[in-house]
């Protein structure tokens, strides 16, 4: 019975259907079929799955990076970045890879990382002779670290709903950020010396001078990660409490430091916010249905039992996890699948003898490789929406960028010390 749930589910998300109305739907049926609840059962469970303080979180970090946006604050930190590495071969895919990792220092989502640099990144990079394929590719990649250098949304849906720590998951995902992106700049230093055309990319000299002017100017953004992560690190406020100390320092910032955005500016910013934090939460409310469906039918521990009989060692444990976390990141949404699938896959893992914080981080950042794989990955459609390119272009363009993510994936996962390292040393 619960087998067909889970095609119904599919069949609706493939033809087009919204993912909660899919989830919803095929719970519907379940429930109708068995007869174990009325129907009222859905909207309980649906306020049930949001009714968690650290959720709160969410549509702040968005608000912070639609301040951003509309407050310059992102292209000071553009300016800041190509003062200081826009000098280098390939400096402008650099910058512009760097420039994702420090906005995805400060709102955890991987679109509003595409959308916000994307736009400004983009036009410079097909001017300085890279290809338009590839330079959306290289900005819906960068992209992806948004969800994986805190603050993370899909870091504090896991957290949420698996009950590990969201600021111990915050801390392991500095290192696994910054390490995968290196890798894309790798990537992008061979893409360089290969493509004639990109490699003539017209090169500014360094300059101290522009270097300190750039500094002072974004100082004030530049800060921003350091009071939202020194904040939650140093135990002076929760993740939640973080985000609005965010959003009130980046409206300061933008309103009367900066001078760049009006007070009448604040409506729009807070409808657009508030527009990607209903849709996650939305999802996040039709899971939860599905997951009691799957808690009251013991599916978990069927499951378990499947594979504990096959999976008997670490190793071919965490392959079967990616491969199936792979495919699922590319036809499923990243919050339904992590409340829909964590509860049920973790638990082996964590029997096997992993580290529930190494295997909570593999299993985030592998879902996130989601976003940029074809062919529901929100940052293609986004990089497609800035370029005007078709979907089929993007995805030639990242195609490299893609390739390098799931190498990363595949290290983290079998070097745990570089997720563990940091959380162990800070304790």
């Amino acid at each position: 019975m619960l087998g067909i749930v889970f095609i119904i589910m599919f069949v609706l998300i493939l033809i087009g259907l919204p993912v909660y109305l899919s989830i919803l739907g095929s719970g519907m049926v379940f429930l109708l079929m068995t007869g174990m609840k009325p129907l009222l059962l859905v909207p309980q469970r649906f306020v049930t799955g949001l009714d968690s303080f650290p959720l709160l979180a969410i549509p702040l970090f968005v608000f912070v990076g639609e301040i951003m946006d509309k407050g310059g604050i992102s292209r000071k930190m553009i300016n800041w970045a190509d003062s200081l590495i826009g000098w280098m071969s390939g400096g402008l895919g650099i910058v512009t890879i760097v420039s994702c990792a420090i906005f995805a220092a400060l709102t955890g989502s991987g679109p509003a990382t595409v959308a916000a640099i994307g736009s400004i990144m983009i036009p410079s990079l097909i001017e300085n002779g890279y290809d338009e394929k590839t330079a959306a590719g290289m900005s819906a990649a960068g992209g992806a670290l948004g969800p994986i250098i805190p603050p993370s949304i899909p870091m504090i849906i896991y957290g949420v709903t698996m009950g590990l720590s969201i600021p111990k998951m915050f801390i392991a995902g500095i290192l696994p950020g910054a390490f995968m992106m290196l890798l894309l700049i790798i990537v992008n230093l061979v893409i360089v010396k290969k493509n004639s055309t990109s490699a003539k990319e017209e090169r500014k000299k360094f300059s101290l001078r522009r270097l300190l002017v750039n500094t002072w100017e974004a100082l004030g953004a530049l800060c921003l990660p350091i009071i939202i992560l020194g904040g939650i690190y140093a135990g002076i406020f929760t993740p939640t409490e973080a985000a609005a100390v965010g959003v009130a320092y980046a409206l300061v910032l933008s309103i009367f430091v900066y001078k760049e955005m009006k007070l009448r500016e604040i409506p729009e910013a807070l409808l657009n916010s508030m527009e990607t934090a209903a849709m996650v939460g939305i999802i996040m409310g039709a899971a939860n249905l599905l997951s009691w469906i799957m808690s009251v039918t013991n599916v978990g521990e069927l499951i378990n039992n499947t594979l504990g009989g096959l999976l008997t060692t670490k190793v071919s444990y965490l392959l079967v996890l990616m491969l199936i976390l792979f495919f699922v990141g590319a036809l499923m949404d990243t919050v339904a699948a992590i409340i829909i699938l964590a509860p049920v896959l973790v638990p082996l893992g964590i029997e096997l003898g992993l580290d529930p914080l190494h295997l909570g981080m593999v299993f985030v950042i592998n879902l996130v490789i989601g976003y940029v794989t074809p062919p529901f990955g929100y940052n293609l459609f986004t990089a497609s929406s800035i370029t005007g390119l078709s979907f089929n272009e993007i995805v030639k363009g990242v195609i490299p960028f893609l390739v390098i993510e799931l190498v990363a994936v595949l290290i983290l996962a079998f070097i745990p010390q570089i997720i563990t390292f940091l959380p162990e040393i800070i304790g």
